[in-house]
């Protein structure tokens, strides 16, 4: 099963790149974006501190517009409202903050992002949960308890998005530049590989199924197969 909600964010990646040629020039705009969401509270802070949002969300675009364009030059006409939504919805709230000079439209992208999983997450349940299809990969076959967990886990990365989306937006609008720098470019992926990590252990309890690594050896004395936990 999915250990972590960032294997879905990458399965997006995977999806949006186009053909296996372009394979090299993908993985390196994906580890670009990637980089460019981890320090973007950081990123904020410094340029709001030094610079006016008009400057930083010029900056900004510029440093999104190749990996957009990239993107342009490889979607199939049928999947470019697809591809090309969330990056397009980016670079529209940076070009606000460029040409109305408020900042408010720079605090808005890590709502943007977790709305954007959330209906990613959400919109799945119509299905195939997301985390269901991640569980398959790794184990083709699945039992009844299992799907209904994958659908479980999938509903509570729904209510973690909304819960940090909210929590984006109150502290945008209600605390210090700082405290909101801290939440989304810390505290925020504190939280999400808690929630990540809190998941897998409970899984393992669950159906005590194990691999190889060390981690799964160690759960594995803690929760020991149901074959060896019987008397």
């Amino acid at each position: 099963m999915s250990d972590s909600v960032s294997e879905a964010c990458s399965s997006r990646a995977v999806h949006e790149s186009g053909p296996r040629r372009a394979r090299g020039p993908g993985l390196f705009f994906a580890i670009l974006n990637g980089l460019l969401v981890a320090a973007y509270p950081l990123a904020v802070y410094i340029g709001l501190t030094r610079f006016s949002a008009r400057g930083l969300g010029l900056l900004l675009a510029l440093m999104l517009a190749p990996g957009l364009l990239y993107k342009l030059r490889r979607a199939r006409r049928e999947d470019l409202l697809t591809v090309l939504r969330l990056p397009l919805s980016i670079l529209a709230l940076l070009a606000l903050a460029a040409v109305l000079n408020d900042p408010r439209f720079v605090f808005a992208l890590p709502v943007l992002i977790n709305l954007a999983l959330l209906a990613q997450f959400a919109g799945s349940l119509r299905s195939t949960p997301i985390v269901e299809r991640f569980a398959r990969m790794q184990q083709p076959a699945l039992s009844p308890q299992q799907i209904a967990y994958c659908r479980s886990v999938t509903k509570a990365w729904c209510v973690f998005f909304i819960a940090n989306a909210a929590t984006s937006a109150l502290l945008a609008w209600l605390s210090p530049l700082f405290v909101w720098a801290l939440y989304n470019g810390l505290i925020a992926y504190v939280l999400m590989g808690l929630m990540g990590g809190v998941e897998y252990v409970v899984r393992k309890f669950r159906f005590r199924e194990y691999g190889s690594g060390l981690h799964d050896r160690l759960l594995a004395r803690l929760f020991p197969p149901a074959s060896r936990a019987a008397p």
